[in-house]
Formats: structure tokens, C-alpha cells, sequence
């Protein structure tokens, strides 16, 4: 990347503090992810029944909103790239287009599951709102939010405004009946799918989207003038603005004063409170990529994380049918918990190889690697 490609600072900034840990966190996201997807898929009804897989579970709370905030990251990281000092309404195009790129990867995504499937897959499956349905979705809203901000700080506050919305609007919607729209437009507000009620394994854009928003100004303040000028303490700021946003969201959780009835009020899914729980930890995680990222490689020089993260969308695409898929690896529900790991160790370095051997394909679709470059900027 040029010097100077985002900005005018005078303060020289490392590449791999500017753009490698982000993608060494997309890259701890598939990890994160792989774990999820492969516990889940794999392991036996008995070994469900554990601690184990319940911590699994947990952990696998994390991709999806990692996932989500480096977008937002990422949107204002391209956003500062096309605008080359203006107002970011100039950049607002771009970011809609990538949007509608990505929705349309997540459509496409879907076609491939329903073939794959047929028949036994519901019609119906091809219209389910799943991740990056969600990503591109909330790029859109974001490329508005850019539309209508004249400055970099106005757009700051708006994103704010829209993440405090999103979440604080969240238990509201999931217990709102929107029977009056189809179902595959709804589905996009609370996930209903076609089942008349939320549906868990959905990703609407409540309370999904807000964890873009939050990205957005994340990405604004690290790309401040004054966290260059803070660079060296940066991780410590971040990280402690992480811990103190999951005590504030523990604080909410056990106040005497509640801000939804108890009908509304779902903790794992809908609530504030969890949402500025792992925003806190999404932070640290921050944090904690910046500092590793400006530590030498602990075995090697190969950097298999941010390896991993610049090829996401492949491995998230590809690593779904051999878990999930016609060409499953291992028998579903019938592993215990080292088989499973076995099988867990295997696809992170088949993906892992696949993301390399990616890197090295010589050929380059025009219109990607334009987005995936200016992603990278």
C-alpha cells in the first residue's frame, strides 16, 4: 500500500499494525468457526450432553460477530481508500455495491446447498437469511449510513446511533408479529423464516447488524489521527475499553432495573446485555491481534492466520460441504470428542492449504480482486 493511501500522517505506521490484524482476526474467526460448525455436525447425542460441547457452543457465539464487525472495519477502511480525503458520501456507492455483491455470494451460496440437497431440501431453504446475507446486507445499510454523513466524525455518531437502535430495537422486534410482509422479507428483520417465529440459527439484521455498526466506529477511531499518535499504547486503550464494555453489559444483566419485561427479554439472543458482552470481547480480541501482529512469529514465518483471513469467504464457502454437506467427512452425530477433534485438526489444515494454494493461483477475477484490494487498503 502507498504511504499516504488513507491519509496524510506523517507518523510512519507498520504494515502489519495497519492491516494484518485484521486479518488475523478474520482468520482466528474461521478457526473459531471451524470449531463450531465441526462440534456441532460431528459429535455423538452422549457427547453433546457435556460441558465440552456446551463451552463449544459458547465460543461459537464469537465467528459470526467477528465476522460482522470486520466488516464494518473493513467498510471504513475502504471507504477512507475511494474517498482519498473527501467526505465519506463519496464513497458511499462503492460500499453498496460491495453489499450487493455479497448478498448475492450468500444467494448463490444457498442455490449451491439446494442442488446439492435436492430433493429432500425445502424451496424454501433458498431464501433463508445466513451470514453473509447478513454482511451484505448491513454493507448497504452502512454505505447509507455514509450517504448521509458529510464528515468522518458525524459518521461516527450515526453509526453509534444506529448500533444503540439496532440492539436496544432487537427484543422489541423478535416479539413483533410482521405478518403482514412475506416471510423471506421479514425473516431479514427478526429471522422468522417461514415458521412464524424467530428462529435462532438465523442472522437478521436485529440485533446481527449492530455488531457492523459497532466495526464502523471501531474502525474510525483506530484510523484516527490520534490513535497514530497513541500508536505504541493503542492495544492497552483498546483492550481496556473492552473490559470495561463486558462489565457494563454484566452490569445491565444484573441491575434491579429492567429495561424490557421478562416476556422480551432473551439473553442469549436479544439482549443488550450479551451484546455488549461479546462486543467487549470482540475488543480485547482486537487488542490482542494488534500485539501479536507486532510480535515476531513465534515458529515460523508463514503467518497461517493472516493466511486464513484474507481467504475467508473461500473456506467459509468451501469447508460448509465437507462438514455439513453431501461430502461430509465424518458420519454426522456419530463421533465422539477426539474423533471429532481429529476431524477438526484436518479441515482447519485442508482449509488452511486451500487458502495457500489460493494465494498462489495465478489467475484473478477483474471485478474481485478490485473489491479484495481495496479491502486489503
Amino acid at each position: 500500500m502507498a504511504p499516504g493511501a488513507l491519509d496524510a500522517s506523517p507518523i510512519p505506521i507498520r504494515k502489519s499494525q495497519r492491516l494484518e490484524y485484521f486479518d488475523w482476526m478474520r482468520g482466528l474467526a474461521c478457526v473459531l468457526m471451524f470449531q463450531t460448525h465441526c462440534y456441532d455436525a460431528w459429535l455423538s447425542p452422549a457427547a453433546r450432553n457435556s460441558s465440552f460441547f456446551n463451552w463449544s457452543q459458547l465460543i461459537g457465539s464469537l465467528p459470526a460477530p467477528l465476522f460482522l464487525f470486520l466488516a464494518g472495519i473493513s467498510a471504513v477502511l475502504v471507504a477512507k481508500k475511494v474517498s482519498a480525503g473527501a467526505a465519506p458520501s463519496t464513497s458511499a456507492g462503492r460500499l453498496v455495491k460491495r453489499g450487493l455483491e455479497i448478498w448475492g455470494l450468500g444467494l448463490l451460496l444457498r442455490l449451491q446447498e439446494y442442488l446439492i440437497a435436492f430433493p429432500w431440501a425445502p424451496w424454501t431453504d433458498l431464501l433463508r437469511v445466513d451470514i453473509l446475507n447478513c454482511i451484505g446486507a448491513s454493507l448497504v445499510l452502512i454505505g447509507l449510513l455514509l450517504y448521509i454523513s458529510p464528515t468522518w466524525r458525524r459518521l461516527a455518531a450515526n453509526a453509534v446511533i444506529a448500533t444503540s437502535a439496532v440492539t436496544l430495537l432487537a427484543p422489541l422486534v423478535w416479539t413483533h408479529s410482521f405478518s403482514s410482509l412475506p416471510w423471506f422479507i421479514a425473516s431479514y428483520i427478526n429471522g422468522v423464516h417461514n415458521q412464524g417465529k424467530p428462529l435462532s440459527w438465523m442472522f437478521p439484521l436485529f440485533p446481527w447488524a449492530a455488531f457492523a455498526f459497532a466495526g464502523v466506529v471501531v474502525g474510525w477511531a483506530v484510523l484516527s489521527q490520534r490513535a497514530k499518535r497513541m500508536d505504541r499504547f493503542r492495544p492497552w486503550i483498546v483492550a481496556c475499553a473492552g473490559v470495561a464494555v463486558v462489565l457494563s453489559g454484566y452490569g445491565f444483566d444484573h441491575s434491579p432495573v429492567a429495561l424490557f419485561p421478562a416476556r422480551m427479554y432473551d439473553f442469549w439472543h436479544t439482549s443488550p446485555s450479551f451484546f455488549l458482552i461479546r462486543l467487549g470481547v470482540l475488543l480485547v480480541i482486537v487488542a490482542a491481534s494488534d500485539m501479536r501482529c507486532r510480535l515476531r512469529s513465534v515458529f515460523t514465518n508463514s503467518k497461517a492466520m493472516v493466511l486464513m483471513g484474507r481467504h475467508s469467504l473461500l473456506v467459509y464457502w468451501v469447508h460448509i460441504e465437507f462438514v455439513y454437506g453431501r461430502l461430509h467427512v465424518l458420519p454426522r452425530r456419530g463421533m465422539g470428542i477426539v474423533g471429532a477433534s481429529l476431524g477438526l485438526l484436518g479441515i482447519t489444515v485442508a482449509m488452511l492449504l486451500l487458502a495457500y494454494l489460493r494465494g498462489k493461483w495465478p489467475f484473478r477475477f477483474t471485478g474481485f480482486s478490485r473489491s479484495r484490494a481495496a479491502t486489503a487498503q
